[in-house]
């Protein structure tokens, strides 16, 4: 999978740092902090992951929110900013910017008492990288020399290690790049870099069944589809120290259930607010609410793997479902303008200067009823002459979906031109996702892992790329994509970065629905609540009255 990897926003993440948090300057503040509880639990929202929690094989949000509880990694993102900085790491640093030596702070433990060495990184990175050990973010390690040994394109894997890691002392080690990446060490605050305990491999399953990190937190039970109790690790030694008694958890599969929950004081935090409530949510919750700009957007995907999407005329025909979608009325009627119609494929949070272009798409992004009908018959028509749109029930999109679907079916002038297609759980419609079960179009999102225009294209539009839902290819893009990674300069990377995206207003593997605001709501019994850039609510700051 050459090139497939969302670290190589390194070239430009200076310039998207500083922007992310000029963007987030401007958010509501949440509800104040001091004089909390200590020993009071948190309850919260939550959804099933789709996979066991291996730092490697998560990249979906409801995992991604408990990684980021239990472990701590190299460097730690600020979350008011996103502003990389040391954690485990007392050093990284590189005379030639190939080169890296890598010094932990010493001491550093995880939650079952073992200390974490330089083996905990160097051994959950090969474990991570290997490919028959099928880890969803394994091409996050291809900048490693050694990862096509271990990840070969096809065949089996030539070595069961990357060459270009050794371990020098119990608090040292070394990375050698295939590569000068001179911003290297300000990626590695995402999950996939976390360390591993001993007992990871030497006890897989029991492992999986309560996760063992190095962060704040540490999970005292979990029964799946219920909840997870979290409670601060009291030997954790980073700066992130939880402020409350623990965070319990609690799964929901409705969440209009979850919000009624909040309202009656049997939750404390729900970042899953259904849309329903937006209109009425500052009202119901005493202005306990906040709605700040995110680095998130949704789409919709097609399965480009299935014969009747990957004709040259089935282009045609996802440009006009672009086309026949009204997102400004969408978005206003069923979102109370928390979401803001998408004309690229990025978000606003990156600014200009990162990658962030408005009206990229152009025409194929914006509401035309009758050039949408016009493409959609002169391509042949909807495949099998209905669309179905696939969500997972247990989120706020059966709305949407169906305002989508009666969008296109009042431009068709057929009432069963497109319906929705629920799917009960998030893991569940993951899962088909994943395992290529889709026939026609499915609804997806992007949270980004880094303010950068390359992690709103590369993991998704890349060859083979790990969040690459669609199987979209086309060299063109990853020829465009490659050299953008390795150009030095600033501006003429976020060229060709855009260059490759218009390349997806022909193809449209993907239609751009909307730039999504993070929200949360709160019960009165908590305080300081607020979401990080990426939308996901800074559990170890919240206090309990």
């Amino acid at each position: 999978m050459p090139a497939a990897v969302r670290v190589r926003w390194a070239v430009i993440v200076a310039t998207s740092v500083a922007l992310v948090a000029t963007g987030c300057s401007s958010s509501k503040s949440s509800s104040g902090g001091g004089g909390g509880n200590a020993g009071g639990i948190v309850q919260a929202w939550w959804g099933d992951p789709q996979n066991p929690l291996e730092p490697v094989n998560t990249n979906e949000v409801n995992g991604g929110a408990v990684l980021n509880m239990i472990f701590t990694g190299l460097v730690a993102y600020d979350p008011k900013t996103s502003k990389p900085s040391n954690a485990n790491a007392d050093s990284i640093t590189s005379a030639d910017q190939q080169n890296w030596t890598v010094k932990l702070k010493p001491g550093w433990k995880f939650s079952d008492g073992t200390v974490v060495t330089a083996n905990s990184y160097v051994d959950a990175w090969n474990y991570g990288a290997l490919s028959t050990n099928k880890q969803l973010n394994s091409s996050f390690f291809q900048y490693i020399q050694g990862y096509t040994d271990v990840a070969p394109s096809s065949g089996s894997p030539k070595a069961q290690t990357m060459s270009g890691l050794k371990v020098v002392d119990d608090n040292t080690f070394t990375v050698a790049l295939t590569q000068k990446f001179s911003t290297w060490p300000a990626t590695l605050g995402y999950s996939s870099y976390y360390p591993v305990p001993k007992s990871f491999f030497s006890d897989h399953a029991a492992y999986l069944n309560k996760p063992v990190g190095n962060g704040p937190y540490e999970i005292t039970s979990w029964t799946r589809s219920q909840k997870m109790q979290l409670r601060p690790f009291a030997d954790y030694s980073g700066d992130q120290k939880a402020k409350n008694g623990g965070v319990d958890l609690k799964v929901y599969t409705d969440t209009n259930a979850a919000y009624a929950d909040l309202q009656a004081g049997n939750l404390d935090v729900d970042n899953g607010i259904p849309n329903s409530a937006l209109k009425t949510i500052q009202t119901d919750l005493n202005n306990r609410y906040l709605n700040t700009p995110a680095g998130i957007i949704q789409t919709i995907s097609f399965p480009l793997y299935q014969p009747q999407w990957s004709t040259d005329g089935a282009k045609l025909v996802r440009q006009g479902l672009s086309m026949a979608i009204d997102r400004p009325t969408i978005t206003k009627v069923v979102f109370n303008d928390t979401r803001t119609p998408a004309t690229d494929w990025t978000s606003p949070v990156l600014g200009a200067s990162g990658g962030y272009k408005e009206g990229l798409c152009g025409a194929e992004c914006t509401f035309n009823a009758d050039k949408a009908k016009q493409l959609i018959q002169q391509g042949g028509g909807i495949p099998g002459g209905q669309l179905t749109i696939s969500y997972n029930a247990d989120g706020p999109h059966k709305e949407w979906v169906d305002a989508a679907c009666n969008s296109i079916n009042n431009v068709m002038g057929d009432t069963k031109a497109c319906v929705g297609r629920p799917v009960g759980t998030f893991a569940d419609f993951r899962n088909q996702v994943t395992s290529k079960q889709m026939t026609g179009a499915f609804r997806t999102g992007w949270q980004m892992d880094y303010p950068l225009i390359q992690d709103f294209l590369q993991p998704l539009y890349f060859t083979n790329a790990s969040s690459n839902d669609s199987h979209y290819s086309n060299p063109q893009f990853d020829d465009l994509v490659s050299k953008a990674n390795a150009n030095p300069d600033q501006a003429a990377a976020v060229g060709q970065f855009q260059d490759a995206e218009k390349l997806l207003v022909t193809d449209m593997p993907v239609i751009p629905l909307w730039y999504q605001n993070g929200t949360v709501g709160w019960s009165s019994k908590v305080s300081n609540v607020l979401l990080n850039p990426f939308s996901v609510p800074v559990y170890n700051e919240i206090t309990v009255k």
